[in-house]
């Protein structure tokens, strides 16, 4: 039988809706949520992800501001930058898009942006409360799988979920939100033993490693919901994910494509970021 298809853009659009329709009631207190996008350098990638984002704050009326600023820009301009939005009460996010420059400290630059701003969900004490459980703004791709999930229809609880990949900005949290939402979870990595026969015992299939195609069907339980994070770009141009698609579609029950899945939710969850910084900042509880 033919999987069920997740379709991220769906789901990301049904959210948009609730978002826009949340900011228009701000915009009654005269609240805009505010975004800050600070981009150092010319990477191609990191400049079509920024428009994304300018784009998507247009489209649910947020305020945005695009701080572009030259691949030589120092260490010290950019915390100089970030101390600013830190403290600008029309900024009530800030996301710096990574990779930065090799001279600069990436580590330096995410501990220098507030936690209350933190819309990307990676300083360190926005960590620390993913892990521990205490209300922070979550990782955007992480969140989205789990609402994907969610708004499916389909039971977390008790199920065994395995994630592929221990990266930080995927692996580790999706695998600290799966534990909340109270799964029996599994991390594989570069060095587990037996990944295939680990990966078979999973209702939920999370992956996330950076590889085009690098896990097919002999990975999956017949049944298994199967969350493909990884976005690949073939030799022929084409986007593919670390699932091989065509072969996981006769085997699992329900199956993210790529383009088409995962990648929608991860822009529309720093939306939702966004307007929930908005309202903390705001203090008001709805």
């Amino acid at each position: 039988m033919t999987a069920q298809r997740i379709e991220g853009k769906v789901i990301s659009d049904a959210i948009r809706l609730e978002i826009s329709e949340a900011a228009a009631k701000l915009a009654e207190r005269d609240i805009k949520p505010g975004l800050a996008v600070v981009l150092v350098g010319e990477d191609p990638a990191s400049k079509v992800y920024v428009g994304s984002k300018e784009k998507a704050c247009q489209q649910l009326g947020f305020y945005s501001e695009v701080h572009r600023l030259d691949a030589a820009t120092s260490q010290e301009a950019l915390l100089a930058l970030i101390d600013k939005l830190n403290n600008q009460t029309n900024i009530h996010g800030i996301l710096v898009q990574l990779p930065l420059p090799k001279h600069i400290d990436e580590k330096a630059v995410i501990d220098a942006i507030s936690t209350a701003k933190d819309v990307d969900g990676f300083h360190p004490e926005s960590v620390g409360n993913l892990v521990i459980g205490d209300e922070s703004l979550l990782p955007c791709t992480p969140a989205g799988v789990i609402e994907m999930i969610k708004r499916t229809g389909l039971k977390i609880a008790g199920k065994h979920a395995v994630v592929i990949g221990r990266s930080n900005i995927v692996g580790k949290p999706v695998s600290m939100l799966l534990l909340r939402e109270h799964a029996t979870v599994t991390i594989c990595h570069s060095r587990t033993a037996n990944m295939e026969e680990i990966a078979r015992t999973a209702d939920i299939l999370v992956v996330a490693i950076g590889k085009a195609k690098a896990i097919g069907r002999q990975f999956v339980k017949p049944g298994a919901i199967v969350i493909d994070v990884g976005i690949n770009r073939l030799p022929d141009g084409k986007l593919a994910g670390d699932v091989d698609y065509d072969d996981v579609l006769d085997t699992a029950g329900y199956i993210t494509p790529v383009p088409g899945g995962v990648g929608p939710m991860t822009i529309t969850m720093l939306m939702q970021n966004t307007l929930k910084a908005a309202k903390q900042q705001h203090a008001i509880k709805e």
